[in-house]
């Protein structure tokens, strides 16, 4: 399975919105950058005998010479790059303190499989709820999952998350669930002890164990009961040779 996302999004001129919900941190490393200079004084030095020493200059010394310079290059380029390591902290509380709901910008999220055998359409419906189910507003989030594939099995299984999607999303966002894939969020005991929360919690996971049952029956059975209504474009569909699946 493999997902990727993207959004650019400039507010009247200004910076890209997502400038404002991160932060560059820097990292101070005084000893590994006096290491690091002291390997290159060594690889500088290191250069002096051959050039300084009235030795023969045949066809190896001038090998080793230009090892030894290719190496001191490499770890010059090397310092460079490691110098001043920076990570981003992102913030994605300051989108809701600067922006209203009504200015966040449209997101699009695609999710591609191309095997349902190598990529169990189970994991891909996982990666769809988790997505869904983020803190954002729903008419401003939209997930496309692309399947080369064209795999019945994994249409059924997304047909299957949508409909747990509509009990899925509101709990999510009702009890600020942060582990927001299933298989993941289940596979822990509930942490709050609420008689409310713990009942719409074993509910829950009962939903999604049924429609795993569902989506698993319908890998390792016949797949002739799916070819149908729904699923009749799939009737005739060949690996690598479909038309789109909409």
């Amino acid at each position: 399975m493999r997902s990727r996302a993207s959004a650019t999004v400039f507010m009247n001129g200004r910076l890209p919105l997502m400038a404002s919900s991160r932060e560059r941190v820097t990292e101070k490393q005084t000893w590994r950058r006096v290491a690091n200079l002291v390997i290159l004084f060594l690889l500088l030095s290191s250069l002096l005998p051959p050039l300084l020493l009235p030795i023969r200059r045949s066809t190896i010394w001038f090998l080793a010479l230009f090892s030894e310079l290719c190496f001191t290059f490499l770890w010059f380029l090397y310092l460079n790059v490691s110098w001043t390591p920076a990570f981003y902290a992102t913030h994605p509380d300051s989108l809701s303190t600067e922006l209203g709901k009504d200015e966040l910008p449209a997101v699009d999220v695609f999710v591609t499989t191309a095997d349902s055998m190598l990529e169990p359409p189970l994991i891909t419906v996982n990666t769809v709820l988790s997505l869904l189910a983020v803190e954002y507003p729903a008419d401003r989030l939209a997930c496309y999952v692309s399947d080369d594939g064209g795999s019945p099995v994994t249409c059924f299984a997304l047909v299957e998350a949508a409909k747990f999607a509509e009990m899925w999303v509101p709990f999510c966002k009702r009890y600020n669930v942060q582990v927001r894939a299933p298989f993941m969020y289940f596979s822990s005991e509930p942490e709050s002890s609420e008689l409310i929360f713990q009942r719409e919690w074993k509910e829950m996971k009962m939903k999604y164990a049924e429609m795993k049952e569902r989506i698993e029956n319908a890998m390792q059975n016949n797949l002739s009961h799916l070819l149908k209504e729904d699923f009749i474009e799939f009737l005739n569909i060949e690996r690598g040779n479909h038309a789109k699946a909409l």
